[in-house]
């Protein structure tokens, strides 16, 4: 390649790296695998290797990937977290070895752990700040969802300034365990256990992340004061001394060849590991002979982390099953002849929809291709060769749970089942149904609801308000005094706002504010039933996919009967909503941050009920930006736009 089109791949590359960098780093929801970022990003590589002169600072090659979200306030950090170099395959490592001076230093080798990146800072014994890695020099402060990890240390018997760097990540079973519940409540599930970790630690809310099962591998010191360590091994002993959840296993070689084995006995073993590895790390051990080695403008010279290619292998595909989720979603999944991926055997893989086996001309008998992505979830590739008489998988016609019809809208890749009240959908319905931001029904969690349809107590919503008292009490770990709570909470349900049973209906497309403006514009379950598509079209932000979705579904004849039946149960239809006047009417409010006394909740009603509107994005017509403490990239954009700033106690006076 000359020079000139060497340029022109570069800047390909460099906007498709920065595409995904984003995409990884910031927003936990990669669209490719590692493996197809490494092979990237090597060719970047290559490519400036060869010239030189295509090599500038804002290179993906000359910076680590990340970025300091607003959400969360800017830590500095005091010593840069640096990346590591990755190599691909054991020449690379000898040729790593080959550059250290063995008479200098023996190696450590470790496993790489595929997580979220922190930095722990203590002081007199107490951890102070924590902070994610960002961008290397600027991360972000996470402190207060650091300590919902039980295995961080509040305190530690060391009384002097120190930093240590470790990884968050999410147990194998946590992961599952967190993928098993979105797929149960209908939510998109997380891809792999790092994305899971880094979504779960950049919560907003911590009781989200303290739920989440997080834990943490600590694997370095940053910095330390009144102490010296000769060796990374000796600094890692010590952490564990004083109390952290150290690396599981670290090994001192004294030759290349010793740490190239044991990084193979890590590959070897990695899926019986309960957390997800990407890798191996290999360092010199000596801490002296590295401050002599350095570093690049992006990477330490004194280690490299090796890569463990995806394992693929081939097997038979035996059955394509069909499972039904809360939407009524219909998703293939494979079922192959057991193959050993990862260290772990596998049996299965989801075929995502109709599109993905019509592309990849999937059949029953043939011999697909099947890896792990992320080395935890198993995916099919392609079909490496078709059986004989092979036929392309034929999607149902009928649902598999209910019998009734299946279709598919235009624009999308998914079947759906059309019956509402499919057995297969049940349980998911009435989890959402009861959730908090629809009727809102305390006691009736999932383990709950699980029990009640197990029983047979419950087929419907509807069977929710005819419960027999002495039925629910009988349940295991269900005693009068929960059954009296639980009966109360029920009945307290009926005099939700109108917006919430629409949002508790699970219409399509028809979340919280598209329900509220439902309620709002209508005021009745009847006049909305009624609404014809060009009426529903005028509510200002309803679109045709939102009007063409509440059509549809309010004429299906079970839907309305089902409306009907609840109404006769006393459940209230119309709109509570009181508006206390006009002053804010024309208004545009955003909220930002955490206010003294209200929650934003709570502050939107009221700004509602004057007659305002509260938006999710601040621009030129916003009249008012309401900000509480920790407010981010909303403040600043208000200020940048010139838009007016007030905090609650201006906008108590506003109220009054």
């Amino acid at each position: 390649m000359d020079f000139k089109e060497a340029k022109k791949r570069a800047s390909q590359l460099t906007k498709e790296i920065r595409h995904h960098n984003e995409l990884y780093y910031n927003q936990d929801s990669p669209e490719i695998s590692d493996f197809e970022y490494d092979a990237l990003t090597r060719e970047l590589k290559q490519i400036e290797k060869e010239y030189p002169e295509l090599i500038t600072p804002e290179s993906p090659t000359q910076k680590v990937g990340g970025a300091a979200l607003k959400l969360f306030s800017p830590v500095v950090h005091a010593v840069k977290m640096e990346s590591l170099q990755d190599v691909f395959s054991v020449d690379e490592l000898r040729e790593f070895g080959d550059k250290i001076d063995k008479s200098k230093t023996a190696f450590s080798v470790e496993p790489k752990i595929d997580g979220l990146s922190v930095s722990l800072e203590y002081s007199g014994g107490k951890f102070v700040r924590g902070s994610t890695r960002g961008d290397g020099n600027t991360g972000e402060d996470v402190t207060a969802n650091l300590l919902q990890i039980e295995s961080i240390p509040h305190s530690i018997d060391f009384s002097g300034e120190l930093e240590v760097r470790g990884e968050v990540y999410m147990p194998k079973k946590s992961f599952f365990k967190l993928v098993e519940r979105q797929e149960l409540l209908g939510e998109q599930p997380a891809k792999n256990p790092r994305n899971a970790a880094a979504g779960s630690l950049r919560q907003k809310n911590s009781a989200v992340t303290a739920s989440r099962g997080l834990d943490i591998f600590l694997f370095n010191i940053q910095s330390i004061e009144g102490k010296n360590f000769n060796s990374h091994i000796e600094s890692l002993d010590f952490l564990k001394s004083l109390g952290f959840n150290v690396l599981p296993f670290y090994t001192k070689c004294n030759t290349i060849n010793q740490a190239i084995a044991e990084v193979d006995k890590i590959g070897e073993n990695r899926g019986s590991y309960e957390f997800d590895i990407d890798g191996a790390v290999i360092k010199a051990d000596n801490l002296s002979y590295r401050d002599e080695l350095g570093s690049t403008a992006k990477y330490p010279r004194w280690a490299v982390a090796f890569k463990y290619p995806p394992e693929e292998k081939e097997t038979v595909l035996k059955n394509i099953e069909i499972n039904v989720g809360r939407t009524g979603a219909l998703t293939p999944t494979a079922e192959f002849e057991p193959i050993q991926l990862a260290g772990t055997t596998v049996s299965r893989a989801v075929l995502h929809n109709e599109d993905f086996i019509n592309e990849k001309q999937i059949g029953i008998g043939d011999t697909i291709v099947v890896r792990k992505a992320g080395e935890i979830i198993p995916e099919v590739l392609s079909v490496s060769r078709h059986c004989e008489n092979s036929q392309v998988f034929k999607m149902p016609t009928h649902c598999p749970s209910c019998g009734a019809p299946v279709s598919r809208a235009e624009g999308e890749a998914v079947i759906r089942c059309t019956n509402s009240e499919c057995p297969a959908q049940l349980l998911r319905n009435l989890i959402h149904f009861t959730s908090r931001d629809a009727m809102d029904i305390e006691g009736l969690g999932p383990a709950v609801l699980e029990q009640l349809v197990n029983a047979d107590l419950v087929h419907n919503i509807v069977d929710l308000y005819t419960l027999d008292f002495n039925s629910v009490m009988q349940l295991e770990r269900i005693g009068e005094k929960s059954t009296g709570n639980l009966f109360d909470a029920i009945e307290k349900s009926k005099g939700n706002d109108l917006a919430k049973l629409i949002t508790a209906l699970g219409i399509r497309h028809i979340g919280a504010k598209a329900a509220k403006l439902l309620s709002e514009t209508f005021h009745d379950i009847d006049a909305i039933m009624s609404a014809t598509r060009e009426e529903l079209l005028g509510i200002e932000g309803f679109g045709e996919i939102l009007a063409n979705s509440a059509v549809k579904y309010f004429s299906v004849e079970d839907n309305r009967n089902m409306i009907a039946r609840l109404k006769e149960l006393g459940i209230n239809t119309v709109s509570t909503k009181t508006v206390a006047g006009d002053r804010f009417a024309g208004m545009t409010f955003v909220l930002t941050g955490t206010l003294p006394t209200y929650t934003r909740s709570a502050a939107a009603e009221i700004i509602e009920s004057f007659g305002g509107k509260v938006s999710s994005s601040v621009s030129k017509k916003t009249t008012y930006v309401l900000a509480g403490e920790e407010a981010g990239s909303k403040l600043d954009k208000a200020n940048a736009l010139g838009v007016t700033v007030i905090d609650e106690a201006q906008f108590k006076e506003m109220i009054n």
